[in-house]
Parts: C-alpha cells; sequence; structure tokens
C-alpha cells in the first residue's frame, strides 16, 4: 500500500502541494473565552459563555534536497539543489492573492484529518549546507489558523435558534433597562425579560438573581402579546 502524503490544497488556485516528509506529529489547539462576573458573598464568579476562538493546527516540515526526492506529484527534486525553492512554496501561501485581496483559505488533508485554515506562521530553520553555503535542508515550523465564516458556521453547525436562551445574573446597580441593553441591544426591550422571569416590580432586583433573557421575538405564554 502506497504512502499517504500530506497534501496542503490552495482553494483559490487548485494547487495542491504534497509534503516532502510526514510530519511526525501535529498539535491540534482549541480553547473559548468565558466572562466572569464577581458577585459578593459568593465563593467564585459566576461564568458566562462569550465565544469560541478558532483552532490552530502546528507541525514540523521537513524538507531536503541533499539527494534527489520526488517529492512534488511526479517532480523529481535534483540532488544538491537550494531548499529554499522548495520552502518558497510554503512560505506563499501567506502572500496576497489579487483576486481576493487576503492570503488564500487552505486545506490540510491527510487521511482522516482535513482541516480548513490559512497559514498564519511560518518559521524556517536551514540546517545543512553545500561547500559553497547552498542550503538543502530545512526545519519549517508552521501553523495553521481554522478559517471560519458565517456559511461555513451554519452549513456545519446547525443551530437550534428559537430554543436558544440566553442567562444573566444580576450586579448591584443593575435595572431590567440596562440588562435588555447588554444581552438584547435594545434597552427598551426589558418586559420580556421581566414576562419570562415573572417580575412583577421592575424596580426590585435582587443582586445574585439569575435571569433567563428570551430569544425575541417573545410571545407572552399569558396575553399573546408578542415583542419583537
Amino acid at each position: 500500500m502506497p504512502l499517504e502524503k500530506a497534501v496542503v490544497t490552495n482553494t483559490v488556485t487548485g494547487e495542491r502541494i504534497p509534503v516532502m516528509f510526514n510530519p511526525e506529529e501535529y498539535t491540534v489547539n482549541q480553547d473559548i473565552n468565558y466572562a466572569q462576573t464577581a458577585i459578593p458573598g459568593l465563593s467564585a464568579p459566576i461564568l458566562q459563555f462569550v465565544h469560541g476562538n478558532m483552532q490552530t493546527l502546528e507541525m514540523e516540515l521537513f524538507l531536503d534536497t541533499y539527494e534527489a526526492h520526488q517529492s512534488n506529484g511526479s517532480t523529481l527534486n535534483q540532488a544538491g539543489e537550494d531548499v529554499r525553492q522548495l520552502t518558497s512554496q510554503i512560505i506563499g501561501l501567506m502572500d496576497i492573492d489579487a483576486t481576493t485581496h487576503a492570503p488564500p483559505v487552505l486545506l490540510f488533508t491527510w487521511s482522516s484529518l482535513s482541516f480548513t485554515c490559512v497559514l498564519a506562521r511560518a518559521s524556517q530553520r536551514f540546517v545543512m549546507f553545500l561547500p559553497d553555503g547552498t542550503p538543502v535542508r530545512a526545519r519549517l515550523n508552521v501553523t495553521f489558523n481554522e478559517f471560519r465564516n458565517a456559511d461555513l458556521e451554519a452549513k456545519e453547525i446547525k443551530r437550534e435558534t428559537s430554543n436558544f436562551t440566553k442567562f444573566h445574573v444580576v450586579c448591584d446597580g443593575e435595572t431590567l433597562s440596562s440588562i435588555a441593553g447588554k444581552t438584547i441591544g435594545d434597552p427598551t426591550l426589558w418586559r420580556p425579560i421581566a414576562l419570562r422571569n415573572a417580575i412583577d416590580d421592575p424596580q426590585t432586583l435582587t443582586v445574585g438573581m439569575t435571569l433567563v433573557v428570551p430569544q425575541l421575538p417573545y410571545r407572552d405564554p399569558q396575553s399573546g402579546e408578542v415583542f419583537p
């Protein structure tokens, strides 16, 4: 069975760049952001999800032209040629494309790994040279950043928006209007929050209480009134 090579594909031009040697290992990083709200009397702050951060894919690529290698499709590299001819193919993926006015979106694939990304960082280290100083061996430490947009998010994550609910912990000095401004973006839309949480007197909020912020439009189950 032939060895499956990792491939970096430029999705703008369609160019495929097989790696010369598969990486010995790779690292996938991911984290998310939480906002902390300190409440007097509690032993720890209340956490509220804010947003997810992009994934990153990190690895080291090894390139060698000291001996002849068949590394790019059917092209046979000549022994002793300048290895920078190969490293430039990877580094060039950070160049701004004339048609999109941005570096190209890439697809890194290797077996079951498929990562839509952009090349965010590349560090070149030349480790072997010919007597005339020509570099013939290099190690590239590369970082690919996950590429996402609204279309990809909608395709990959089918969110149940009608059931999406926010929660807010009341802090000292807050009012329903200020909470509506923070959570909904409009301080005048405080009534849906009051109705959803059965608050009869909007002037009396208890510090530390958790409010349910309903998804708009919101229909009052008792009166049938709809708030945009």
